[in-house]
């Protein structure tokens, strides 16, 4: 069990406040896209997709997409969003995140990894000995390939929820 337990967790990405990066020594966020920082099917960022990167950019963080989709929309998403990308990341694989976490010239003491799936997120990111923000996903919408993970993802949150391990502890800061 403790290869699913995230060393945060938080409802959304957007909760994060610029003093928990601050204060965790964070310099780059690995971020999930789909029901991370939009929808699954979502070409375009998002207004607070936008903010979210530019009020990182503002505290020296780098923001930086990672999935195990196809290049085609995450490519054309990161493009858009002004974003280092990774795609078909083989998460929960840690090999290709380090990789590219070596490739941008981090840490990995310096890197979070947020997402919304134990199964494929946690797990990567404990594989890839980096630290871990499990998020809540923003829709119910997923692509079929996701519902599999779902079905094992939701007893496995409700069992770390009872035993404590999901605390949402993030305030909102925006700004700070």
């Amino acid at each position: 069990m403790k290869r699913f337990i995230p060393n945060f967790y938080c409802s959304n990405i957007f909760q994060l406040s610029n003093s928990f990066f601050i204060e965790n020594k964070i310099k780059c966020v690995l971020s999930d896209l789909d029901n991370t920082l939009d929808v699954y099917n979502e070409l375009n960022p998002s207004q607070r997709v936008i903010e979210l990167k530019e009020r990182l950019e503002k505290i020296g963080i780098e923001l930086c997409i990672v999935s195990n989709n196809k290049a085609k929309r995450k490519e054309i998403y990161a493009k858009r969003l002004g974003v280092k990308s990774i795609f078909s990341a083989h998460k929960p694989g840690g090999k290709r995140i380090s990789k590219f976490i070596a490739e941008l010239g981090y840490e990995k003491a310096d890197v979070l990894l947020v997402g919304d799936q134990l199964l494929t997120d946690v797990l990567c990111g404990k594989n890839a000995g980096i630290k871990v923000c499990l998020t809540d996903p923003i829709s119910h919408l997923d692509q079929w390939t996701t519902h599999f993970n779902r079905l094992i993802d939701r007893p496995l949150r409700k069992h770390l929820k009872k035993k404590g391990y999901l605390e949402k502890v993030m305030v909102k800061d925006y700004g700070k």
